[in-house]
């Protein structure tokens, strides 16, 4: 983990998931974020004990076990309040949500994993609690009630509203809970005009504009790709998910098949809503057909 200032107030930590710092006087900080487990949450208490600093609050962009997993050892070590939004507050505080509403029922054991399961920790609303210097805005679509923040030094951390060149080249499908809601807020992010760009996963930037592109131009790419295969036949969700996982050479686990699951079915929501696609059931199985 490295430490980076990037603006008189702002800092953030480079790591797998990045988490931003804001000073709000000389001592006390506010983290974006907290990492992915009690490993990520001792090593940012570490940084932040050796620059003098105390955490008084959790900014959560939302409720993934990766950017919650150091919430609860760091409030039990600093008792620091934990900033949420409505619904996100509910899997922060529920873990077993996450991994319940990806599988869709109770998850077996091998879903129950701190990959998709943080450690629950209690939270305030971000509404009647965010510090000076502090906004926030809605990033919907990656998940529920996602939310980026601007600090007072123009700096925007991104949540997981734009995937990195590199994670797209590699993996082509990413999470995307809503598909309309993610593409509105690609069409938001252009319109920012900060000094610097922090998503979760990736490099910060002081220009989003390709970033953005690409991952438009990938999501179309993903929706043709379906559109295309549904065309030749009836496909059921499973023939479907398949397809993606063969095309682009991934290798099926338990947390990628819900995790791509789960986004396979969001795109189908996604291009039935814009009347893209039909669906049918034959003998108790569901297919679904692109309209011509």
């Amino acid at each position: 983990m490295e430490l980076i200032q990037v603006g008189q107030n702002t800092y953030y930590i480079k790591n797998p998931t990045n988490i931003g710092i804001y000073k709000i006087n000389n001592k006390d900080v506010y983290l974006i974020d907290s990492g992915n487990d009690s490993d990520a949450g001792r090593k940012i208490l570490k940084i932040i004990d050796e620059q003098g600093w105390n955490i008084v609050g959790i900014i959560n962009t939302h409720s993934n076990a990766d950017h919650i997993g150091g919430n609860k050892i760091i409030q039990n070590r600093t008792n620091c309040s934990i900033l949420t939004s409505d619904i996100e507050s509910s899997f922060t505080e529920n873990p077993i949500l996450e991994a319940s509403f990806l599988y869709g029922g109770y998850p077996f054991k091998d879903l129950r994993n701190k990959f998709l399961m943080a450690k629950e920790s209690k939270t305030i609303n971000i509404d009647d609690n965010l510090p000076e210097g502090l906004k926030y805005f809605s990033l919907k679509g990656h998940f529920f009630n996602m939310i980026g923040i601007k600090t007072s030094d123009d700096i925007y951390f991104l949540g997981d509203s734009l995937f990195s060149k590199d994670t797209i080249n590699k993996y082509h499908i990413f999470f995307i809970y809503n598909v309309e809601e993610y593409l509105n807020s690609l069409d938001l992010l252009s319109t920012l005009n900060g000094k610097l760009y922090i998503p979760s996963h990736g490099n910060a930037s002081d220009d989003i504009s390709e970033l953005i592109k690409m991952n438009k131009e990938k999501i179309k790419e993903i929706c043709n790709k379906i559109l295309l295969r549904c065309s030749e036949d009836s496909q059921t969700f499973e023939e479907i998910l398949k397809y993606i996982f063969d095309i682009y050479h991934l290798t099926m686990n338990s947390n990628q098949y819900i995790l791509v699951g789960s986004t396979i079915k969001s795109y189908l929501s996604y291009l039935y809503d814009n009347s893209k696609i039909s669906y049918e059931f034959k003998d108790n199985i569901m297919y679904w057909r692109t309209i011509c």
